[in-house]
């Protein structure tokens, strides 16, 4: 794949406040494909109350970033894009306790802007990060590996899980995928895995799942009734959206849970509650946000996935690395469902 290169520039709206460096930052005027993405040269500022700034060293790669390109979440525009980074902090504000110049971090947080070499932002979701876990690997495990968390620790069915039982994980060799294949079995689940191709359904397999569909070839949830001996399954974690919504639901047993984060294949369309109420079905729309929005309920995130990824029941694969100015390739290969694992940007 061709890379792309940027023109670098002075954007006319970057902050007035007295800089004390500057910083390659990827942001967007308007919305649309990869191509609305520029690389400018702008001021990073002093955190004020409540902020820190954070030198990236390694920066996350994921869909939701397509999401903010395109408009599907809004953002007020102009806007940097990327939720996810790992660094070193070099200044903190009034009232930040938690962090200090000097320290290694890693977060996963809003507003968007960690497509940059440094940035100023809220410090409430950086976290210390242990010094056994690299900086490529924090960037990559963040955003996925605290999703990964609350859905499998926090958004649960009405009966629970137990080890033993089956779960349906869509988009299966994608980045929150691996982690959560890896974190399922850790957790004695039976994840069934879908994916796109043989060679995505052999790598989760080979990362934990003990049944993988390839949803190109197969009705994956005719698979699924039959793996499950036509009880189906409690749950499903589906971060496809559109494509799989309808068959997702059929896979549920009664009281299943259908947990929709995110819509690669597009919106999910309005659909009838009606449609619940054959099994008694329960429906969330997740968002990783909503649960780190506390400083202890992140922390505490946090530190379970620092731990399941330094005992080596979960680890971080890094599939594609790219140049930060390269980041319109980087986005090509996403949406075209070419990455597999995590994919991170270098600034």
């Amino acid at each position: 794949m061709a890379a792309v290169r940027f023109r670098t520039f002075l954007h006319p709206t970057a902050p007035t406040r007295k800089a004390t460096a500057m910083s390659l930052t990827v942001q967007i005027a308007r919305t649309g494909g990869p191509e609305a993405m520029q690389l400018l040269d702008l001021p990073v500022g002093e955190p004020g109350p409540g902020e820190v700034r954070v030198r990236h060293h390694a920066i996350g790669l994921n869909f939701i970033d397509v999401y903010h390109r395109t408009g599907l979440y809004p953002l007020p525009l102009p806007h940097a894009l990327g939720m996810e980074g790992a660094g070193v902090v070099e200044a903190v504000g009034e009232g930040v306790t938690h962090l200090r110049a000097g320290d290694r971090v890693a977060y996963a947080s809003n507003p968007p802007g960690s497509y940059s070499q440094a940035r100023v932002m809220p410090a409430l979701a950086v976290c210390r990060l242990p010094d056994d876990i690299a900086f490529d690997t924090a960037a990559a495990m963040m955003l996925k590996g605290l999703t990964a968390q609350y859905l499998l620790r926090r958004t649960l069915p009405v009966q629970g899980l137990q080890a033993g039982d089956f779960i349906l994980w869509h988009a299966a060799a994608g980045g929150v995928g691996l982690i959560a294949c890896q974190w399922a079995k850790a957790l004695g689940y039976q994840l069934i895995a879908t994916a796109g191709s043989e060679e995505k359904c052999q790598l989760a397999l080979a990362n934990g799942a003990t049944h993988a569909i390839n949803y190109r070839a197969d009705d994956f949830a005719a698979r699924v009734m039959e793996i499950t001996g036509g009880q189906g399954v409690k749950v499903v974690y589906d971060s496809v959206g559109k494509d799989t919504w309808e068959q997702s639901l059929a896979c549920l047993r009664p009281f299943g849970l259908m947990a929709s984060f995110g819509n690669a294949s597009g919106p999910v369309p309005p659909f009838a509650p009606t449609a619940l109420a054959p099994k008694c079905l329960y429906v969330t729309r997740a968002t990783l946000f909503t649960h780190i929005a506390t400083r202890e309920n992140c922390q505490r995130m946090a530190d379970e996935l620092f731990d399941v990824v330094r005992s080596g029941q979960v680890k971080i694969r890094i599939d594609q690395r790219f140049a930060l100015q390269d980041v319109q390739a980087a986005h090509r290969a996403l949406e075209a469902r070419q990455t597999t694992g995590s994919t991170i940007l270098l600034p």
